[in-house]
């Protein structure tokens, strides 16, 4: 048999063939036909019946091989699941951080301040690789958000919506207005993989430049872009457009902005309620809508 590098086998393999050359040697088979039966070297043959000799069969199990699983970390593993659990539990201005997201940077700065540790960019990656986290966009979400209300629309009014519309032969729009804000937040923050962060919206003065559209359960899109200040005649205008170009009666899906609630608004939905009804999304739900996206 071809010797072969002990180095280069399985430790299954390996341990095997240890025991094969103490059961060849306990039969008193010689030392260089043991090498020839085994396939191992010299040395891999005299180490096995040493091994066996200080501590048996036990003791032929090779030992697992490569580094540790810590070896060169400067994290012990409890400062490692601290540190995950910050970033699952907590946004980085809650901890006084000035960051909005979880990024490498800001997860770095959190280890300093946690630890007094300082790691390099790269290795604040490897860590979070290593913890299965992964850079995500992440959801918005309002701090005044109910939980509960959202459960209820998802459960139960918005499948009576869907029914009742598919009764009077009607189609359901999800509506929205959209800008571009000088107060929003875009990247990706670190959280463990298949679970979306979530960031808390915080308004402030804003200066946007406005877009209102709709969008069917079948993807079918409206939209309008708007000069100036979105308000009630801006609305009205819309959905004016948008009820002429449908030959089914529209089901129309709003959140709770101020206008979808205003006094105008609701006189032109009542003058027109044979083409339109509007319906709305619990308060501070906004992602519900997939207009969002």
């Amino acid at each position: 048999m071809e010797k072969e590098d002990a180095r280069k086998q399985s430790n299954e393999v390996l341990h095997e063939r240890r025991k094969q050359v103490i059961r060849l040697h306990q039969k008193g088979t010689k030392p260089m036909a043991i090498v020839k039966l085994t396939g191992l070297s010299w040395s891999g043959v005299n180490v096995a019946k040493n091994l066996y000799k200080q501590g048996g069969w036990a003791a032929l199990k090779p030992r697992t091989r490569g580094r540790k699983a810590d070896y060169g970390r400067k994290l012990t593993r409890e400062q490692e699941k601290r540190i995950q659990q910050l970033i699952c539990e907590k946004r980085p201005e809650q901890l006084k951080m000035e960051f909005a997201l979880w990024t490498r940077v800001a997860v770095r700065q959190l280890i300093e301040l946690q630890f007094d540790v300082r790691l390099g960019v790269r290795t604040v990656g490897d860590y979070l690789h290593r913890w299965g986290f992964t850079p995500q966009k992440p959801i918005k979400k309002a701090y005044e958000q109910c939980d509960k209300a959202v459960k209820q629309w998802l459960d139960e009014d918005y499948p009576a919506i869907a029914k009742k519309a598919k009764r009077e032969g009607a189609e359901i729009h999800w509506c929205d207005e959209t800008a571009v804000m000088n107060t929003d937040v875009r990247g990706r923050s670190y959280a463990p993989r298949g679970q979306t962060p979530t960031t808390r919206a915080v308004w402030g003065k804003r200066e946007k430049f406005s877009m209102i559209s709709a969008v069917t359960n079948q993807g079918r899109c409206h939209w309008m872009m708007i000069e100036g200040s979105f308000n009630s005649d801006r609305l009205i205008e819309f959905v004016g457009y948008l009820i002429k170009d449908n030959k089914y009666k529209v089901y129309l899906i709003l959140d709770n902005l101020r206008v979808h609630h205003s006094k105008p608004v609701k006189e032109w939905l009542e003058e027109h309620k044979s083409q339109i009804e509007a319906h709305y999304l619990p308060s501070y739900g906004p992602e519900l809508n997939p207009t969002k996206d």
